[in-house]
């Protein structure tokens, strides 16, 4: 019975969290770039892989747990500046919004031949 309770509780546990993470992060996209954030905390907000704004930065792929306004800092940048790489990088590592229009030949119905 103990075992059960300890299953149970351990399951109930990590249901909560998962929901919670998910409303979370649901509330959370894209949020404005700030210095507080790290890279993977604007990579998870913008769904790009971190990977990509680790390049933006010219930073080694590998995690990197500092905040923003240090790693501008520490790399002699301004905020703005790191700010814009990130905002460029996202921009062109997403799907474009709005999608192209189809071409005009596509628009037009074809004239029926007589």
């Amino acid at each position: 019975m103990a075992l059960f309770v300890a299953v149970l509780a351990f399951t109930g546990y990590h249901a909560v969290r998962t929901v919670s993470d998910a409303i979370y992060w649901n509330a959370h996209r894209d949020e404005p770039i700030e210095r507080w954030m790290t890279i993977g905390y604007v990579a998870h907000s913008y769904h790009v892989p971190p990977h990509i704004l680790h390049r933006a930065l010219n930073l080694p792929p590998e995690p990197d747990r500092r905040p923003l306004g240090r790693i501008a800092q520490e790399s002699g940048r301004s905020m703005t500046e790191i700010e814009a790489r990130l905002t460029y990088a996202i921009v062109h590592a997403r799907p474009p919004y709005p999608p192209p229009a189809p071409p005009e030949n596509i628009l037009r119905p074809a004239k029926p031949n007589s």
